[in-house]
């Protein structure tokens, strides 16, 4: 028996501050798939928040890995972005999720410890992620149901 013969299949991460409107797109997100999806034998679903490094137990636990956040790509409040391999590292300087920095680092560091997961970052492009408020802006949250299918239909992706 390997290591990755007891890693989960896929994990769904959401990351985001659900403080601050559409920072938290991730959180919601995850949210939406408990509430209305079925999920995949060996797919599991984490509200990560805004934990950053502390989730490299959950992250090495996994062989895939979706991350769903909020990312500025430059584009329209609600555009969805799919970023994975070179573009995680590229995504720092153009489509800069808010949380990209520690997600990088911490891949880099679970691959030191032995298991750095194949991972997607399926992003939106928020409307206001300063402003203090626990509900998305209304075009972000007319998205989630979109976001949230992309992560479902990542999660049956045969890699």
């Amino acid at each position: 028996m390997t290591i990755h013969d007891t890693l989960t299949p896929v994990l769904i991460l959401g990351v985001g501050n659900i403080l601050f409107t559409d920072e938290g797109i991730g959180v919601q997100a995850i949210n939406h798939l408990r509430d209305h999806a079925t999920l995949s034998p060996g797919v599991e679903l984490l509200d990560g928040g805004t934990l950053g490094g502390r989730l490299m137990d959950a992250i090495m636990s996994c062989r895939r890995l979706i991350v769903l956040d909020a990312v500025l790509g430059n584009g329209k409040p609600g555009d969805i972005y799919r970023l994975e391999g070179e573009d995680l590292r590229k995504s720092l300087g153009f489509r800069d999720s808010m949380h990209q920095t520690d997600l990088v680092d911490t891949l880099i560091f679970c691959g030191l410890l032995g298991n750095r997961p194949k991972t997607v970052v399926l992003g939106m492009e928020p409307a206001d992620y300063r402003s203090m408020g626990t509900e998305l802006s209304p075009c972000c949250a007319a998205r989630i149901p979109d976001l949230a299918e992309l992560a479902l239909r990542e999660s049956k992706r045969q890699t």
